[in-house]
Protein backbone atom coordinates (compact mmCIF):
# COMPACT_ATOMS: atom_id res chain seq x y z
CA UNK A 1 0.00 0.00 0.00
CA UNK A 2 1.37 3.66 -0.95
CA UNK A 3 2.08 5.19 2.16
CA UNK A 4 0.55 8.96 1.86
CA UNK A 5 2.24 11.80 3.80
CA UNK A 6 0.38 14.49 5.54
CA UNK A 7 2.38 17.59 5.71
CA UNK A 8 0.47 18.72 9.01
CA UNK A 9 0.85 22.61 9.65
CA UNK A 10 2.37 21.66 12.84
CA UNK A 11 5.97 21.48 11.45
CA UNK A 12 5.17 25.19 10.50
CA UNK A 13 5.86 26.38 14.19
CA UNK A 14 8.37 23.77 15.08
CA UNK A 15 10.15 24.76 18.27
CA UNK A 16 13.53 26.53 18.19
CA UNK A 17 14.37 24.05 21.11
CA UNK A 18 13.45 20.58 19.12
CA UNK A 19 16.59 21.80 16.79
CA UNK A 20 19.01 23.07 19.09
CA UNK A 21 18.86 19.44 21.47
CA UNK A 22 20.06 17.22 18.54
CA UNK A 23 23.47 18.44 18.57
CA UNK A 24 23.80 20.11 22.24
CA UNK A 25 26.60 19.59 24.47
CA UNK A 26 27.52 20.17 27.67
CA UNK A 27 29.98 23.36 26.46
CA UNK A 28 26.28 24.63 25.60
CA UNK A 29 24.86 23.85 29.01
CA UNK A 30 27.54 25.32 30.68
CA UNK A 31 26.90 28.43 28.77
CA UNK A 32 23.13 28.34 29.28
CA UNK A 33 23.19 27.89 32.96
CA UNK A 34 25.59 30.87 33.22
CA UNK A 35 23.52 33.18 30.98
CA UNK A 36 20.47 31.92 32.92
CA UNK A 37 21.61 32.54 36.04
CA UNK A 38 22.58 36.47 35.35
CA UNK A 39 19.47 37.11 33.07
CA UNK A 40 17.25 35.26 36.03
CA UNK A 41 18.58 37.33 38.50
CA UNK A 42 17.89 40.93 35.95
CA UNK A 43 14.79 39.57 35.44
CA UNK A 44 13.86 39.59 39.58
CA UNK A 45 13.87 43.39 39.99
CA UNK A 46 11.91 44.22 36.42
CA UNK A 47 9.12 41.07 36.80
CA UNK A 48 8.45 43.22 40.67
CA UNK A 49 8.13 46.47 39.31
CA UNK A 50 6.23 45.88 36.23
CA UNK A 51 3.59 43.85 38.27
CA UNK A 52 3.33 46.61 40.89
CA UNK A 53 2.99 49.57 37.88
CA UNK A 54 0.69 47.49 36.34
CA UNK A 55 -1.71 47.89 39.53
CA UNK A 56 -1.17 43.90 40.54
CA UNK A 57 0.91 42.58 43.11
CA UNK A 58 4.97 42.12 43.13
CA UNK A 59 4.12 38.47 43.34
CA UNK A 60 2.06 38.28 39.70
CA UNK A 61 4.97 39.88 37.48
CA UNK A 62 7.56 36.82 38.80
CA UNK A 63 4.96 34.60 38.57
CA UNK A 64 4.51 35.93 34.92
CA UNK A 65 8.34 35.53 34.51
CA UNK A 66 8.43 31.94 35.85
CA UNK A 67 5.65 30.54 33.95
CA UNK A 68 5.53 32.66 30.63
CA UNK A 69 9.10 32.50 30.49
CA UNK A 70 9.17 28.60 30.71
CA UNK A 71 6.59 28.12 28.45
CA UNK A 72 7.90 30.36 25.60
CA UNK A 73 10.88 28.56 25.89
CA UNK A 74 9.98 25.31 25.16
CA UNK A 75 7.88 26.03 22.30
CA UNK A 76 9.09 29.36 21.45
CA UNK A 77 10.37 30.04 17.91
CA UNK A 78 13.63 31.65 18.90
CA UNK A 79 16.99 30.21 20.10
CA UNK A 80 18.23 33.21 22.92
CA UNK A 81 14.21 34.95 23.33
CA UNK A 82 13.62 35.79 26.89
CA UNK A 83 9.87 36.58 27.74
CA UNK A 84 7.72 37.86 30.73
CA UNK A 85 6.05 40.76 31.99
CA UNK A 86 7.19 43.88 30.07
CA UNK A 87 7.25 47.92 30.07
CA UNK A 88 4.90 48.11 26.84
CA UNK A 89 1.91 46.14 29.14
CA UNK A 90 2.09 48.43 32.19
CA UNK A 91 -0.23 51.13 31.33
CA UNK A 92 -2.75 48.70 29.54
CA UNK A 93 -3.03 46.31 31.98
CA UNK A 94 -3.58 49.18 34.54
CA UNK A 95 -6.21 50.90 32.51
CA UNK A 96 -7.92 47.18 32.29
CA UNK A 97 -7.31 46.32 36.06
CA UNK A 98 -8.85 49.91 36.91
CA UNK A 99 -11.83 48.91 34.48
CA UNK A 100 -12.65 45.84 34.68
CA UNK A 101 -10.87 44.35 38.06
CA UNK A 102 -8.31 41.48 38.32
CA UNK A 103 -10.95 39.65 36.79
CA UNK A 104 -11.37 41.35 33.62
CA UNK A 105 -7.61 41.23 33.14
CA UNK A 106 -7.18 37.43 33.65
CA UNK A 107 -9.86 37.13 30.84
CA UNK A 108 -8.45 39.67 28.51
CA UNK A 109 -4.58 38.21 28.75
CA UNK A 110 -6.69 34.46 27.91
CA UNK A 111 -8.84 35.55 25.30
CA UNK A 112 -5.18 37.65 23.88
CA UNK A 113 -3.44 33.74 23.85
CA UNK A 114 -5.75 32.32 22.33
CA UNK A 115 -5.97 35.10 19.38
CA UNK A 116 -2.01 34.80 19.08
CA UNK A 117 -1.98 30.88 18.42
CA UNK A 118 -4.43 31.73 16.31
CA UNK A 119 -1.90 33.79 14.56
CA UNK A 120 0.65 31.41 14.70
CA UNK A 121 -1.31 28.74 13.45
CA UNK A 122 -2.98 30.42 10.69
CA UNK A 123 0.67 32.04 10.00
CA UNK A 124 -1.94 35.53 9.87
CA UNK A 125 1.10 36.96 12.33
CA UNK A 126 3.08 38.39 10.37
CA UNK A 127 -0.04 41.25 9.84
CA UNK A 128 1.83 42.68 12.53
CA UNK A 129 4.27 44.01 9.76
CA UNK A 130 1.23 46.46 9.07
CA UNK A 131 1.99 48.54 11.78
CA UNK A 132 4.51 51.75 10.43
CA UNK A 133 7.34 53.25 12.18
CA UNK A 134 5.76 56.46 13.34
CA UNK A 135 3.02 54.75 14.78
CA UNK A 136 5.28 52.03 16.84
CA UNK A 137 7.89 54.82 18.01
CA UNK A 138 4.65 57.06 18.67
CA UNK A 139 3.04 54.86 21.29
CA UNK A 140 6.47 53.57 22.30
CA UNK A 141 7.88 57.07 23.75
CA UNK A 142 4.02 57.88 24.99
CA UNK A 143 3.90 54.38 26.83
CA UNK A 144 7.66 55.48 28.35
CA UNK A 145 6.36 59.14 29.36
CA UNK A 146 3.17 57.12 31.19
CA UNK A 147 5.63 54.36 33.04
CA UNK A 148 7.58 57.28 34.27
CA UNK A 149 4.68 59.09 35.19
CA UNK A 150 3.85 56.31 37.74
CA UNK A 151 6.32 55.95 39.45
CA UNK A 152 7.18 59.58 40.82
CA UNK A 153 4.52 58.80 43.86
CA UNK A 154 6.98 55.87 45.20
CA UNK A 155 10.07 57.54 43.86
CA UNK A 156 9.65 60.72 46.14
CA UNK A 157 7.78 59.15 48.82
CA UNK A 158 4.84 61.69 48.72
CA UNK A 159 2.54 61.50 51.45
CA UNK A 160 -1.10 61.25 50.51
CA UNK A 161 -0.82 61.90 46.95
CA UNK A 162 -3.45 60.05 44.61
CA UNK A 163 -1.82 58.55 41.47
CA UNK A 164 -4.60 59.06 39.04
CA UNK A 165 -5.08 56.97 35.59
CA UNK A 166 -4.86 59.77 33.64
CA UNK A 167 -1.28 61.23 32.67
CA UNK A 168 -1.99 65.15 33.08
CA UNK A 169 -3.68 64.73 36.14
CA UNK A 170 -1.11 62.36 37.54
CA UNK A 171 1.29 65.00 37.08
CA UNK A 172 -0.90 67.66 38.45
CA UNK A 173 -1.24 66.01 41.57
CA UNK A 174 2.98 65.05 41.93
CA UNK A 175 3.11 69.03 41.31
CA UNK A 176 0.48 69.71 44.25
CA UNK A 177 2.37 67.07 46.55
CA UNK A 178 5.60 68.12 46.02
CA UNK A 179 6.05 69.44 49.53
CA UNK A 180 6.04 66.09 51.08
CA UNK A 181 8.66 64.38 49.59
CA UNK A 182 10.12 62.15 52.25
CA UNK A 183 14.04 62.67 52.01
CA UNK A 184 14.37 59.22 52.73
CA UNK A 185 12.29 57.83 49.74
CA UNK A 186 13.88 59.99 47.97
CA UNK A 187 18.11 59.62 49.06
CA UNK A 188 17.20 55.71 48.47
CA UNK A 189 15.56 56.14 44.90
CA UNK A 190 17.93 58.26 43.91
CA UNK A 191 20.87 56.30 45.24
CA UNK A 192 19.19 53.33 43.54
CA UNK A 193 18.94 55.31 40.11
CA UNK A 194 22.66 56.62 40.67
CA UNK A 195 23.68 52.65 41.18
CA UNK A 196 22.00 51.27 37.97
CA UNK A 197 23.98 53.46 35.49
CA UNK A 198 27.00 53.87 37.88
CA UNK A 199 27.76 50.06 38.35
CA UNK A 200 28.05 48.48 34.58
CA UNK A 201 30.12 51.26 33.73
CA UNK A 202 32.26 49.88 36.93
CA UNK A 203 31.89 46.35 36.36
CA UNK A 204 30.24 45.86 32.74
CA UNK A 205 29.20 42.09 33.53
CA UNK A 206 27.54 43.06 36.87
CA UNK A 207 23.81 44.45 36.43
CA UNK A 208 23.15 47.73 38.07
CA UNK A 209 19.35 46.64 38.88
CA UNK A 210 20.26 43.56 41.13
CA UNK A 211 23.03 45.82 42.95
CA UNK A 212 20.65 48.61 43.59
CA UNK A 213 18.23 46.17 44.54
CA UNK A 214 20.43 44.56 46.87
CA UNK A 215 21.87 47.53 48.75
CA UNK A 216 18.39 49.13 49.33
CA UNK A 217 16.78 46.06 50.12
CA UNK A 218 19.78 45.34 52.66
CA UNK A 219 20.06 49.23 53.99
CA UNK A 220 15.84 49.08 54.73
CA UNK A 221 16.54 45.68 56.12
CA UNK A 222 19.61 46.32 58.72
CA UNK A 223 18.40 49.52 59.90
CA UNK A 224 14.41 49.08 59.68
CA UNK A 225 14.46 52.88 58.02
CA UNK A 226 10.66 54.43 57.71
CA UNK A 227 10.08 54.01 54.01
CA UNK A 228 7.40 52.19 52.10
CA UNK A 229 8.66 49.04 50.97
CA UNK A 230 6.95 45.79 49.71
CA UNK A 231 6.14 44.57 52.72
CA UNK A 232 4.35 47.89 54.11
CA UNK A 233 2.31 48.19 50.87
CA UNK A 234 1.99 44.18 49.85
CA UNK A 235 2.61 42.16 52.99
CA UNK A 236 5.40 40.78 51.31
CA UNK A 237 5.55 37.84 48.91
CA UNK A 238 4.19 34.45 49.65
CA UNK A 239 6.90 32.00 49.78
CA UNK A 240 6.10 28.75 47.79
CA UNK A 241 4.89 27.73 44.45
CA UNK A 242 1.25 30.07 43.14
CA UNK A 243 -1.80 29.00 43.75
CA UNK A 244 -3.54 27.19 40.61
CA UNK A 245 -6.67 29.03 40.33
CA UNK A 246 -8.54 28.89 36.40
CA UNK A 247 -10.67 32.22 36.25
CA UNK A 248 -14.34 31.94 35.58
CA UNK A 249 -15.05 32.73 32.06
CA UNK A 250 -18.16 35.20 31.33
CA UNK A 251 -19.36 34.79 27.60
CA UNK A 252 -21.09 38.30 28.52
CA UNK A 253 -17.62 39.72 28.41
CA UNK A 254 -16.15 38.88 25.10
CA UNK A 255 -17.40 42.10 23.69
CA UNK A 256 -16.34 44.23 26.12
CA UNK A 257 -13.01 43.37 26.74
CA UNK A 258 -12.45 42.05 22.70
CA UNK A 259 -10.84 45.14 22.26
CA UNK A 260 -8.60 45.55 25.22
CA UNK A 261 -7.71 41.72 23.97
CA UNK A 262 -6.87 42.29 20.76
CA UNK A 263 -4.77 45.43 21.85
CA UNK A 264 -2.56 43.17 23.90
CA UNK A 265 -2.53 40.37 21.36
CA UNK A 266 -1.35 42.87 18.89
CA UNK A 267 1.37 44.33 21.20
CA UNK A 268 2.60 41.13 21.97
CA UNK A 269 3.03 39.85 18.33
CA UNK A 270 4.68 42.85 17.97
CA UNK A 271 6.93 43.19 20.94
CA UNK A 272 7.89 39.76 20.97
CA UNK A 273 9.25 39.64 17.18
CA UNK A 274 10.81 42.43 16.99
CA UNK A 275 12.50 41.06 20.04
CA UNK A 276 13.01 37.83 18.21
CA UNK A 277 14.81 40.02 14.73
CA UNK A 278 17.01 41.86 17.65
CA UNK A 279 18.39 38.31 18.75
CA UNK A 280 18.80 37.26 15.65
CA UNK A 281 20.92 40.25 14.43
CA UNK A 282 23.10 39.36 17.39
CA UNK A 283 23.18 35.26 17.38
CA UNK A 284 23.43 35.11 13.45
CA UNK A 285 20.37 32.73 13.41
CA UNK A 286 16.28 32.79 12.13
CA UNK A 287 13.46 32.65 14.19
CA UNK A 288 10.10 30.79 13.22
CA UNK A 289 7.36 33.62 13.45
CA UNK A 290 4.32 31.02 13.86
CA UNK A 291 6.17 29.19 16.64
CA UNK A 292 7.09 32.08 18.53
CA UNK A 293 3.36 33.49 18.20
CA UNK A 294 1.97 30.06 19.14
CA UNK A 295 4.34 30.17 22.29
CA UNK A 296 3.39 33.90 23.54
CA UNK A 297 -0.33 32.74 22.70
CA UNK A 298 -0.15 29.43 25.41
CA UNK A 299 2.28 31.75 27.78
CA UNK A 300 -1.00 33.85 27.88
CA UNK A 301 -3.14 31.61 28.13
CA UNK A 302 -1.32 29.74 31.39
CA UNK A 303 -0.05 32.45 33.18
CA UNK A 304 -3.99 33.57 34.33
CA UNK A 305 -3.91 30.22 36.09
CA UNK A 306 -1.14 31.47 38.44
CA UNK A 307 -2.56 35.32 38.83
CA UNK A 308 -0.42 36.72 36.26
CA UNK A 309 -0.06 39.42 33.98
CA UNK A 310 0.59 39.15 29.83
CA UNK A 311 3.66 37.65 28.42
CA UNK A 312 5.86 39.26 25.49
CA UNK A 313 9.11 38.73 24.37
CA UNK A 314 11.57 41.03 26.58
CA UNK A 315 14.10 42.88 24.51
CA UNK A 316 16.40 43.54 27.29
CA UNK A 317 16.81 40.95 28.42
CA UNK A 318 17.18 38.71 25.54
CA UNK A 319 20.07 41.07 25.36
CA UNK A 320 21.39 40.22 28.25
CA UNK A 321 20.83 36.75 27.47
CA UNK A 322 23.20 36.82 24.41
CA UNK A 323 25.88 39.01 26.23
CA UNK A 324 25.83 36.71 29.24
CA UNK A 325 26.97 33.57 26.96
CA UNK A 326 23.74 32.18 26.31
CA UNK A 327 23.66 29.33 23.00
CA UNK A 328 19.73 27.69 23.21
CA UNK A 329 16.30 28.22 25.11
CA UNK A 330 17.84 26.20 27.83
CA UNK A 331 18.93 29.18 29.21
CA UNK A 332 15.71 31.20 29.57
CA UNK A 333 14.52 27.55 30.78
CA UNK A 334 17.36 28.23 33.74
CA UNK A 335 16.14 32.05 33.94
CA UNK A 336 12.52 30.50 34.64
CA UNK A 337 13.99 27.82 37.46
CA UNK A 338 16.14 30.75 38.76
CA UNK A 339 13.53 32.77 39.80
CA UNK A 340 11.66 30.02 40.73
CA UNK A 341 13.83 28.82 43.45
CA UNK A 342 14.26 32.69 44.23
CA UNK A 343 10.50 32.70 45.26
CA UNK A 344 10.96 29.61 47.22
CA UNK A 345 14.09 30.15 49.27
CA UNK A 346 14.29 34.20 49.47
CA UNK A 347 10.29 35.01 49.70
CA UNK A 348 10.68 36.58 52.95
CA UNK A 349 13.34 39.06 52.20
CA UNK A 350 11.42 40.79 49.39
CA UNK A 351 9.57 42.49 52.13
CA UNK A 352 12.68 44.88 52.63
CA UNK A 353 12.69 45.85 48.95
CA UNK A 354 11.97 49.42 48.74
CA UNK A 355 9.40 50.57 46.24
CA UNK A 356 11.77 53.95 45.48
CA UNK A 357 14.53 51.37 44.27
CA UNK A 358 11.88 49.36 42.37
CA UNK A 359 10.72 53.49 41.01
CA UNK A 360 14.10 54.03 39.42
CA UNK A 361 14.52 50.22 38.11
CA UNK A 362 11.36 51.53 35.87
CA UNK A 363 12.60 54.85 35.23
CA UNK A 364 15.87 53.48 33.76
CA UNK A 365 13.46 50.65 32.03
CA UNK A 366 10.94 54.04 30.63
CA UNK A 367 14.24 55.91 29.39
CA UNK A 368 16.05 52.74 27.41
CA UNK A 369 12.54 51.95 25.96
CA UNK A 370 11.04 54.96 24.56
CA UNK A 371 13.63 54.92 21.20
CA UNK A 372 14.18 58.81 22.39
CA UNK A 373 16.88 59.17 19.26
CA UNK A 374 14.52 57.76 16.51
CA UNK A 375 12.22 61.57 17.62
CA UNK A 376 14.92 63.30 15.42
CA UNK A 377 14.75 60.96 12.26
CA UNK A 378 11.00 61.39 12.65
CA UNK A 379 10.98 65.14 12.76
CA UNK A 380 12.91 65.01 9.52
CA UNK A 381 10.17 63.35 7.48
CA UNK A 382 7.54 64.66 5.49
CA UNK A 383 4.68 66.36 7.30
CA UNK A 384 2.50 63.82 6.90
CA UNK A 385 4.48 60.79 8.85
CA UNK A 386 5.26 63.41 11.24
CA UNK A 387 1.41 63.92 11.64
CA UNK A 388 0.83 59.77 12.55
CA UNK A 389 3.93 59.95 14.98
CA UNK A 390 2.44 62.92 16.66
CA UNK A 391 -0.98 62.05 17.07
CA UNK A 392 -0.42 58.64 18.27
CA UNK A 393 1.78 59.53 20.69
CA UNK A 394 -0.78 61.91 22.45
CA UNK A 395 -3.35 59.53 22.00
CA UNK A 396 -1.13 57.75 23.83
CA UNK A 397 -0.98 60.42 26.87
CA UNK A 398 -4.49 61.89 26.80
CA UNK A 399 -6.64 58.87 25.80
CA UNK A 400 -5.03 54.84 25.90
CA UNK A 401 -3.07 52.83 23.72
CA UNK A 402 -6.03 51.14 21.84
CA UNK A 403 -7.25 54.67 21.03
CA UNK A 404 -3.66 55.55 19.86
CA UNK A 405 -3.11 52.41 17.34
CA UNK A 406 -6.53 52.25 15.96
CA UNK A 407 -6.35 56.31 14.76
CA UNK A 408 -2.99 55.69 14.02
CA UNK A 409 -3.77 52.75 11.46
CA UNK A 410 -6.56 54.44 10.22
CA UNK A 411 -3.79 57.37 9.16
CA UNK A 412 -0.91 55.27 8.09
CA UNK A 413 -3.63 53.82 5.52
CA UNK A 414 -4.52 56.85 4.28
CA UNK A 415 -1.44 58.00 4.22
CA UNK A 416 -0.21 54.81 2.05
CA UNK A 417 -3.32 55.17 -0.07
CA UNK A 418 -1.70 58.89 -0.93
CA UNK A 419 1.61 57.62 -1.39
CA UNK A 420 0.75 54.36 -3.78
CA UNK A 421 -1.11 57.00 -6.04
CA UNK A 422 1.35 59.00 -6.55
CA UNK A 423 3.42 56.10 -7.79
CA UNK A 424 1.16 56.31 -11.04
CA UNK A 425 2.24 58.16 -14.07
CA UNK A 426 1.51 59.09 -17.39
CA UNK A 427 4.40 60.69 -20.19
CA UNK A 428 5.19 60.58 -23.05
CA UNK A 429 7.99 58.70 -24.30
CA UNK A 430 10.32 61.07 -26.04
CA UNK A 431 14.40 60.57 -27.01
CA UNK A 432 15.70 62.36 -24.11
CA UNK A 433 13.57 59.63 -21.82
CA UNK A 434 15.17 57.01 -23.91
CA UNK A 435 18.77 58.42 -23.59
CA UNK A 436 18.68 59.08 -20.06
CA UNK A 437 17.12 55.68 -18.97
CA UNK A 438 20.31 53.77 -20.65
CA UNK A 439 22.64 54.99 -17.69
CA UNK A 440 19.72 53.30 -15.68
CA UNK A 441 20.01 49.29 -18.06
CA UNK A 442 21.67 46.75 -16.73
CA UNK A 443 21.97 44.73 -20.22
CA UNK A 444 24.72 46.62 -21.51
CA UNK A 445 26.81 46.55 -18.33
CA UNK A 446 29.35 44.50 -17.05
CA UNK A 447 28.87 43.74 -13.29
CA UNK A 448 32.35 42.63 -11.67
CA UNK A 449 32.51 39.96 -9.03
CA UNK A 450 33.31 41.91 -6.48
CA UNK A 451 29.93 43.60 -6.94
CA UNK A 452 26.51 41.93 -6.35
CA UNK A 453 23.50 44.17 -7.00
CA UNK A 454 20.08 44.48 -5.34
CA UNK A 455 16.79 45.87 -6.77
CA UNK A 456 13.38 46.84 -4.96
CA UNK A 457 10.11 46.70 -7.10
CA UNK A 458 6.98 48.94 -6.26
CA UNK A 459 6.46 50.61 -3.08
CA UNK A 460 8.68 50.17 -0.29
CA UNK A 461 5.78 51.03 2.41
CA UNK A 462 5.31 49.28 5.89
CA UNK A 463 3.96 45.94 5.02
CA UNK A 464 6.58 45.37 2.37
CA UNK A 465 9.90 45.75 3.95
CA UNK A 466 10.38 42.38 5.31
CA UNK A 467 10.83 41.37 1.55
CA UNK A 468 14.30 42.99 2.03
CA UNK A 469 15.29 40.87 5.32
CA UNK A 470 14.40 37.83 3.91
CA UNK A 471 16.79 38.39 0.37
CA UNK A 472 19.26 39.28 2.77
CA UNK A 473 19.32 36.98 5.25
CA UNK A 474 22.39 35.47 4.51
CA UNK A 475 25.20 37.86 3.62
CA UNK A 476 27.72 35.44 3.17
CA UNK A 477 26.40 34.73 -0.34
CA UNK A 478 27.08 38.82 -1.35
CA UNK A 479 29.94 40.28 -2.99
CA UNK A 480 32.38 42.87 -0.74
CA UNK A 481 30.20 45.94 -2.39
CA UNK A 482 26.89 45.71 -2.73
CA UNK A 483 24.77 48.32 -4.83
CA UNK A 484 21.00 48.63 -4.24
CA UNK A 485 19.20 49.79 -7.45
CA UNK A 486 15.92 51.52 -6.81
CA UNK A 487 15.23 52.35 -10.35
CA UNK A 488 11.86 50.56 -9.70
CA UNK A 489 11.07 51.39 -6.21
CA UNK A 490 8.24 54.11 -6.84
CA UNK A 491 7.76 55.09 -2.96
CA UNK A 492 9.28 54.47 0.38
CA UNK A 493 8.36 56.01 3.99
CA UNK A 494 9.39 55.68 7.45
CA UNK A 495 9.36 51.84 7.83
CA UNK A 496 11.15 51.48 4.86
CA UNK A 497 13.67 53.60 5.35
CA UNK A 498 14.56 51.92 8.60
CA UNK A 499 14.76 48.94 6.78
CA UNK A 500 17.23 50.72 4.65
CA UNK A 501 19.28 51.95 7.84
CA UNK A 502 19.29 48.56 9.37
CA UNK A 503 20.85 46.76 6.06
CA UNK A 504 23.49 49.26 5.84
CA UNK A 505 24.17 48.73 9.82
CA UNK A 506 24.41 44.98 9.05
CA UNK A 507 26.74 45.22 5.31
CA UNK A 508 28.99 47.74 7.32
CA UNK A 509 29.41 45.37 10.35
CA UNK A 510 30.01 42.17 7.94
CA UNK A 511 32.88 44.29 6.60
CA UNK A 512 30.95 44.92 3.33
CA UNK A 513 30.30 48.90 1.95
CA UNK A 514 26.28 49.38 0.43
CA UNK A 515 25.68 52.06 -2.28
CA UNK A 516 22.01 53.26 -3.54
CA UNK A 517 21.64 54.52 -7.05
CA UNK A 518 18.69 55.71 -9.43
CA UNK A 519 16.13 56.74 -6.79
CA UNK A 520 12.98 57.93 -8.19
CA UNK A 521 11.73 61.53 -7.20
CA UNK A 522 9.72 60.25 -4.23
CA UNK A 523 12.06 58.04 -2.57
CA UNK A 524 14.33 60.79 -3.63
CA UNK A 525 13.25 63.58 -1.77
CA UNK A 526 12.29 61.60 1.02
CA UNK A 527 15.80 60.16 1.47
CA UNK A 528 16.98 64.27 1.51
CA UNK A 529 14.28 64.71 4.26
CA UNK A 530 15.85 62.72 6.81
CA UNK A 531 19.39 62.24 8.08
CA UNK A 532 19.79 59.12 5.56
CA UNK A 533 22.39 61.01 3.20
CA UNK A 534 24.38 61.59 6.01
CA UNK A 535 23.85 58.36 7.90
CA UNK A 536 25.26 56.69 4.00
CA UNK A 537 27.53 59.59 2.58
CA UNK A 538 26.42 61.51 0.19
CA UNK A 539 29.09 59.50 -2.02
CA UNK A 540 27.21 56.71 -1.70
CA UNK A 541 23.83 57.43 -3.34
CA UNK A 542 24.54 57.99 -7.18
CA UNK A 543 22.47 58.92 -9.90
CA UNK A 544 21.74 55.36 -12.03
CA UNK A 545 23.71 51.96 -12.00
CA UNK A 546 26.37 53.37 -14.09
CA UNK A 547 27.58 55.53 -11.84
CA UNK A 548 27.68 53.06 -9.22
CA UNK A 549 29.75 50.96 -10.92
CA UNK A 550 32.39 53.24 -11.57
CA UNK A 551 31.81 54.17 -7.46
CA UNK A 552 32.34 50.50 -7.04
CA UNK A 553 35.35 50.52 -9.05
CA UNK A 554 37.31 53.04 -7.14
CA UNK A 555 36.28 51.38 -3.65
CA UNK A 556 37.50 48.45 -4.91
CA UNK A 557 40.86 49.45 -5.31
CA UNK A 558 41.75 50.29 -1.59
CA UNK A 559 39.56 47.64 -0.63
CA UNK A 560 40.07 46.38 2.51
CA UNK A 561 38.80 43.62 2.38
CA UNK A 562 35.38 42.11 4.71
CA UNK A 563 37.26 39.93 7.45
CA UNK A 564 39.26 36.48 6.74
CA UNK A 565 36.55 34.87 4.49
CA UNK A 566 36.78 37.17 1.91
CA UNK A 567 40.60 38.53 2.12
CA UNK A 568 41.60 35.96 -0.69
CA UNK A 569 39.03 36.60 -3.14
CA UNK A 570 39.73 40.06 -3.05
CA UNK A 571 43.36 39.23 -3.42
CA UNK A 572 42.45 37.07 -6.56
CA UNK A 573 39.99 39.97 -7.73
CA UNK A 574 43.10 42.19 -7.92
CA UNK A 575 45.53 40.25 -9.70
Amino acid sequence: MRRLIWQIPEWSWRPKLVDCLKTYRRREFRADLMAGLTVGMVALPLAMAFGIASGVTPQAGIYTAILGGLIVALFGGSKIQVSGPTGAFVVIVAGIVAKHGLSGLLIVTMMAGVILVGLGVTGLGTAVKYIPRPIVIGFTNGIALLIASTQFKDFLGLKNAENPSEFFERMASVARHVGSTDPLSFAIGAGSLALIFVVPRIAPKIPGSIVALAVGTALTGIFSLPIETIGSKFGGIPQGLPVFDIPEFKPSLILPLMPAALTVAILAALESLLSAVVADSMTGDRHNSNAELVAQGLANLATPIVGGIPVTGAIARTATNFRSGAKTPVSAIVHSLTLLIVILVAAPLAKFIPLATLAAVLFVVAYNMGEWREIGGILRLSWADKGVWMITFILTLMADLTVAVEVGMALAALLYIHRVSQTTTVSAVTPEYIEAGKKHTLQDKHVPAYVTILRIHGPFLFGTTDKLEESTANLKKFAPIVILRLRNMTAIDATGLHALEQLSERLKKSGRRLLFCGARAQPAEFLKQSDFVEHIGKENILPHVEAALRRAAELAEGFSGVGEEFAEDMRKLRM
